[in-house]
């Protein structure tokens, strides 16, 4: 399963723990802006890096310059912001799943464009996992239809919330609150903090975007 990891710019205490994609021949990764200096930070020499580079200095940038293979420098004055354009750069290596780290610390707006980015790019590619990841949290967009969740030790808590419209005739199974055809509006916070006991729980709803924010408070 091939795997792309996109690293942003965002504070660099924030970001997902990475070691478990380093020793994988499957996992891409590529940096946006200052982000590839953090993947490089890591140990990981991104196959590609993406941006205006506005947020390095020419000695960094030269250092990417001789450690990247793929340096795509594009113009400060653009529509797309540099994970967008790292967004749409990892949809030619055909993933199953992208995960996007460096994204949710720091300005809210940078974090709210990304957000709102990756609910795009996942509803035009719904065979594609796209993960917003830090250290604490992991946000998915759902479709309706069933989705598996499995239980994880590192994010325990589980919550759903309506992005667009109502999600309606939500089942939970599996979990520690489990309910049948209910609805989630717009607004409510009823479905915060709840738990997967069994090994696989699942969530199902026949219509709305369901956001998935699994967290951790360690």
């Amino acid at each position: 399963m091939t795997t792309v990891v996109i690293c942003a710019g965002g504070p660099e205490d924030e970001l997902a723990y990475l070691e478990p994609f380093k020793s994988s021949d499957e996992v891409v990764f590529i940096g946006a802006d200052k982000g590839a200096i953090y993947l490089i930070n890591e140990g990981i020499n991104p196959d590609v890096a993406v941006g205006d580079f506005d947020s390095i200095t020419q000695k960094e940038f030269s250092d990417l310059e001789k450690s990247v293979p793929v340096v795509k420098v594009t113009s400060a004055e653009k529509d797309e912001t540099d994970t967008d354009l790292a967004l749409v750069q990892s949809l030619d290596f055909n993933p199953q799943q992208v995960v996007v780290t460096g994204v949710t610390g720091g300005r809210l707006d940078h974090f709210t464009a990304v957000l709102h980015s990756v609910y795009r790019i996942q509803l035009d590619n719904p065979k594609i996992k796209f993960i917003i990841r830090n250290k604490w949290n992991e946000i998915r967009f759902l479709v309706p239809g069933t989705t598996p969740i499995l239980k994880d030790n590192h994010f325990p808590f589980v919550s759903f919330f309506a992005f667009q419209g109502m999600v309606k005739q939500i089942t939970l199974t599996g979990m520690k609150y489990n309910v049948m055809k209910e609805t989630i509006e717009i607004g409510n916070s009823r479905f915060t903090s709840n738990e997967v006991l069994d090994e696989q729980g699942s969530i199902f709803f026949t219509s709305g975007i369901c956001l998935l924010i699994r967290s951790s408070d360690k």
